[in-house]
């Protein structure tokens, strides 16, 4: 396996694993349904939601949200993403990148399974991890993100059911993309009028799992 370091590729002696078509089907069921049984099988608490579900109308506001919820992060912190292809979720890492200050360019590391990108501002760096090739949590383990986790701010795009455990608190971000009629289904006032031949709006909420986000105000 090799780990990328803003474009600069260091090795690691873990070899990269195929995902077998079964484990990847596995894996989409469990990041595009919300399911939040897995974080509470790890022992962690019922989360609070941080960010209610709210409509996304354009990739702007996906990285707009990502903007927004990097102000609020520091050092340690792990978010896990969950949402179908296309839901989102690498736009959704490009704002976070941005608020705080990383080297980019963020795209998803889908082959590579995991890029960190240095802060450019004296804050933490973005450990930017893809999962979908992954089959477990064991899988994930064999990367020693733990090495990186305590000084870094953690992203795991279809981290969920492996990647809770990674840290005391973390934060799920579910992205839900709706489909031509179905957008009118997933907006917040059903009779708003929704451009269907445009992009396909998203709805978005944040949990907070743990005693980091316990008293944490709701971020936007």
């Amino acid at each position: 396996m090799q780990l990328v370091v803003s474009g600069k590729r260091v090795d690691r002696a873990v070899p990269e694993i195929p995902k077998s078509a079964a484990a990847s089907e596995t894996s989409v069921q469990a990041n595009a349904v919300p399911d939040e049984s897995a974080a509470l099988e790890a022992g962690q608490d019922a989360p609070v939601e941080l960010v209610t579900w709210r409509r996304l109308v354009s990739a702007e506001d996906t990285a707009d949200l990502g903007r927004v919820i990097a102000a609020r992060l520091r050092p340690g912190d792990v978010l896990v993403l969950a949402g179908e292809l296309g839901a989102g979720k690498t736009t959704f890492t490009q704002g976070l990148g941005e608020g705080l200050g990383v080297r980019g360019p963020i795209t998803s590391p889908t082959f590579v399974i995991s890029r960190i990108h240095p802060s450019e501002v004296g804050g933490p760096a973005l450990v930017h991890v893809d999962a979908y090739r992954l089959s477990d949590a064991a899988e994930l383990d064999d990367l020693d993100l733990d090495a990186d986790v305590n000084s870094s701010v953690t992203v795991i795009e279809w981290g969920a059911g492996m990647a809770e455990q990674l840290a005391e608190s973390h934060l799920r971000v579910e992205l839900v993309r709706a489909l031509g009629e179905q957008a009118s289904a997933v907006v917040h006032d059903p009779d708003a009028a929704i451009d269907l031949d445009g992009p396909d709006p998203r709805q978005v909420r944040v949990l907070g799992y743990g005693p980091r986000w316990a008293d944490e105000p709701i971020l936007v």
